[in-house]
């Protein structure tokens, strides 16, 4: 699938669109796993939607659509339509430069073009504009930007709503809600079991119905107002045909509070048996729910916590040089090409490019690595990190949602927001649960009416109420994706970003990891470290003759070998007519004669004799030296020995893996016995050597093929191929972009032990995440049934339906809190 390049919302310049365009979406008002799937139906029937996944935990849409057949304003107007909201800002700015009607259309298009703009009105007489956006996808700076784009100038303060502070609102409304409720159930209570009371049990029958019909007004504001959204969301999700939790909750309570009202006022319409109200139902139940979502909401907000942390890294403010004065100004107001001013001890705002000055920079957040990083003119400085001594000045070249620590938030939030396939069964039963429930709640009414005991009324009514309240699907749709954010936020923690849920499942079953040697095992700066030459040879000519045809070559070792001429103090001549044989070697002219440079193919290829350096290059290999040949004009002229030491952690994390029960497995286009050399010191017991850069996919096929799972480890261009083709693919986060792109897993901070870590984790949280289905589906499972009366004819077993609302309660946020113990697992 294609995806559009949206440009930077920090620059509001606008692109065009090509492909699919992905868009976060906050949604509110879902209660439980059926409103995803609810909503996932109604997306997924409109053309040009290519794929909608709905997070219930993160309360997110992960939408991706055609923008050239359908707007982000047809899919908002779906969401809302199918009773659920968008969350998005409004915000008013004022526009100084605005003479005429074609300036608002001019100002009005502009921001209608802006990537997470719904509405924009612009007055002229008010010289305003009114902007609803997505604050996941823009922000107001960047609305600022496009109208400056524009050739006008906006103001404003800025907005001060953030997402925190909206799910503070919420809690501390939910807790409002609570307590109204908890309030009135207390006096309710009291009526509604007189025998227990001195004062009420000798009141007689008048009296008390009296107090009754006090209880059924005191509940009226349970029901409005702490039940309120109940109602509201069985209302929406009845105008679209579904059903979800707040269709079970308001039936339940309001059976309880219609049917006790009818008691009260027509007590002669029933049995004498069956003439008590359930007030008590109706308040202490909606108390009971609304405690347990305030709970919930308060455990899903531990959940992000990974989120906070890495926005936390982030600079409030940057100084920068304007009209060649220093200025304070926020972040989100760095441009592309400002001259940005660092002094020691700050943290560095944007990414960019040392312009002026030196100074050591702790980038451990990015790289794990504890020493800082000297800077100076020409390097790269990342934003987030911290300037340590000196102070220095650089040019801005990736500002906002372009900077490397925004685009790790980012890939951590998609992945938060992603969907494991083992979700996909919670998923499929969630969308009958809910019919499913209401059809046994209506069996338990008939079967307790028709067969059971006297008062039979109340028997069926407390049936079918306890099976409506008791149901909970929310706990199946959290299940899966509280793990899930818990495990991908744990792992950003420790320098490892997952791209997906899917990874994590695969990951968590891996049972081969294949390690890429050089810079994976090895840290890919080899050395030059032996030269060895055939009788009367020359070392310096040998050496000379290797390095000029390497000055044009990208081969790692190539590196290896100008720097051991550079401090022979050996100046290499152009060759000419240059050629490189992937996977064997470099030919070229040097000075005349035909130089060839390469493994022992190579040699075999062009018919040279090795003979004479067989027992050399041997001994090499059996050091873990990679012995390259050279022939001039078709004979061994000479054998050049490169070393590309172990990273300091690579024995230790192999034997982890070890511990972990991972068959390891080391790829490399190197020579057997130096394959084999390395593999030895490390502790590897299979080497697939003199593979190819095409090939190595092949090799991870065939381990698929003996029914393995593989991960495939590497960080090289030439292993963006056999990353795709494992069932995992790992890169080292200090290789190449095109690696990280085709990697399940990306291991930021270059470090083997995060494999180990990684896998860990994922083993943790698919572990954490089948408690949960299984807590979840046994719930459901076990109490339906008991709520409905199943226990009744064989032990004279009833549940109250109070009990069923405190468990329904309780079962959501036990799953969440079962989630979160994923935040406290210890790496070692």
């Amino acid at each position: 699938m294609k995806h559009a390049i949206i440009p930077s919302a920090t620059t509001g310049v606008s692109g065009e669109h090509r492909g699919a365009v992905r868009v976060e979406l906050p949604v509110t008002g879902m209660t439980c796993a059926s409103c995803t799937a609810t909503i996932e139906k109604a997306l997924a029937s409109l053309e040009g939607i290519r794929e909608a996944n709905i997070n219930f935990a993160s309360q997110k849409a992960f939408v991706s659509y055609d923008p050239g057949l359908i707007g982000m304003g047809q899919i908002i107007k779906v969401i809302k339509d199918s009773g659920y909201d968008v969350g998005s800002e409004k915000v008013t700015l004022k526009i100084r430069g605005m003479t005429c009607a074609s300036c608002v259309s001019k100002v009005e298009d502009a921001l209608k073009g802006s990537p997470g703009v719904i509405r924009a009105e612009v007055n002229l007489g008010s010289e305003s504009a009114t902007v609803e956006f997505l604050p996941s996808m823009t922000t107001i700076e960047s609305l600022k930007k496009v109208i400056g784009s524009s050739g006008y100038r906006a103001e404003t303060e800025p907005s001060p709503a953030r997402e925190e502070d909206a799910k503070e609102k919420e809690y501390k409304a939910l807790l409002r809600r609570f307590t109204v409720a908890a309030l009135i159930s207390l006096p309710v209570i009291v009526v509604s079991y007189p025998t227990f009371f001195p004062v009420l049990k000798d009141l007689d029958m008048d009296t008390l119905r009296l107090l009754w019909m006090g209880a059924s007004l005191l509940t009226v504001p349970a029901l409005v107002y702490s039940g309120s959204s109940f109602f509201k969301g069985a209302v929406a999700a009845f105008r679209h045909r579904a059903a979800d939790m707040n269709t079970l909750i308001a039936l339940g309570t309001g059976m309880a509070w219609l049917f006790s009202t009818v008691v009260v006022l027509f007590p002669e319409l029933f049995p004498e048996n069956a003439r008590e109200p359930y007030f008590d139902v109706v308040s202490v139940v909606i108390a009971l729910v609304v405690l347990g979502q305030a709970l919930e909401l308060r455990a899903k907000g531990r959940t992000s916590e990974a989120i906070k942390k890495l926005m936390g890294l982030q600079a409030k403010t940057a100084r920068v040089i304007r009209e060649g004065a220093e200025i304070d100004i926020p972040i989100e107001e760095v441009l592309v090409g400002d001259t940005v001013v660092v002094r020691p001890g700050e943290k560095i705002p944007v990414d960019g490019v040392l312009v002026e000055g030196r100074s050591s920079v702790d980038e451990s957040m990015l790289t794990g690595e504890p020493l800082p990083a000297e800077k100076q003119e020409g390097d790269e400085v990342i934003g987030g990190t911290i300037n340590k001594t000196g102070a220095f000045r650089f040019r801005a070249t990736k500002v906002g949602k372009d900077t490397a620590l925004a685009q790790i938030i980012r890939m951590v939030q998609e992945a938060q927001g992603s969907k494991a396939p083992i979700q996909k069964l919670a998923d499929t039963v969630s969308g009958y649960f809910v019919p499913a429930v209401m059809v046994i709640a209506v069996s338990s009414f008939v079967l307790w009416y028709d067969l059971g005991p006297e008062p039979r009324i109340i028997l069926a009514l407390l049936g079918a109420v306890t099976t409506l309240i008791v149901a909970c699907p929310c706990a199946l749709g959290l299940a899966t994706p509280t793990s899930l954010m818990i495990g991908v936020g744990k792992a950003a923690e420790n320098g490892i970003l997952i791209r997906n849920g899917e990874a994590i499942q695969v990951a968590s079953a891996l049972d081969t990891v294949v390690l890429d040697k050089t810079g994976t095992i090895t840290v890919g700066k080899p050395a030059l470290t032996d030269v060895i030459v055939a009788p009367e040879g020359d070392e310096k000519e040998i050496v000379r003759f290797a390095a000029a045809l390497e000055k044009n070559s990208e081969h790692p070792l190539a590196e290896a070998i100008l720097q051991g001429a550079g401090t022979r103090e050996i100046t290499p001549p152009d060759p000419d007519d240059f050629n490189a044989i992937p996977g064997y070697g470099v030919e070229g002219v040097v000075d005349g004669k035909r130089i060839s440079l390469g493994n022992r193919k190579l040699m075999e290829r062009i018919g040279a004799d090795l003979d004479i350096f067989e027992k050399d290059s041997h001994m090499l290999a059996d050091e873990g030296k990679t012995p390259i040949f050279v022939a001039v004009d078709g004979r061994a002229a000479g054998v050049i020995a490169v070393s590309d030491p172990l990273k300091d952690d690579s024995i230790e994390a192999i034997q982890g893996l070890k511990g972990l029960g991972v068959d390891v497995v080391m790829i490399t286009g190197d020579n057997r016995r130096t394959a084999e050399a390395i593999a030895k010191r490390v502790g590897i017991g299979r080497v697939l050597a003199e593979v190819l850069p095409e090939d190595k996919a092949r090799e991870v096929r065939k381990l698929q093929l003996e029914g393995r799972k593989v991960a495939f480890v590497g960080d090289g261009i030439n292993d963006a191929p056999a990353l795709a083709r494992a069932d995992v693919g790992m890169a080292i986060g200090t290789g190449t972009d095109v690696a990280i792109e085709a990697s399940d897993i990306t291991l930021i901070k270059g470090s083997l032990l995060g494999i180990k870590a990684a896998i860990s984790i994922s083993k943790a949280t698919m572990k954490n995440v089948r408690e949960n289905l299984f807590g979840a589906f046994f719930y459901n499972t076990a109490l339906v049934p008991v709520a409905a009366g199943i226990l009744y004819p064989i032990w004279g077993i009833t549940m109250n339906p109070i009990l069923a609302g405190a468990a329904m309660a309780m079962s959501s946020v036990t799953v969440v809190s079962n989630a979160n113990r994923l935040r406290f697992l210890k790496l070692r």
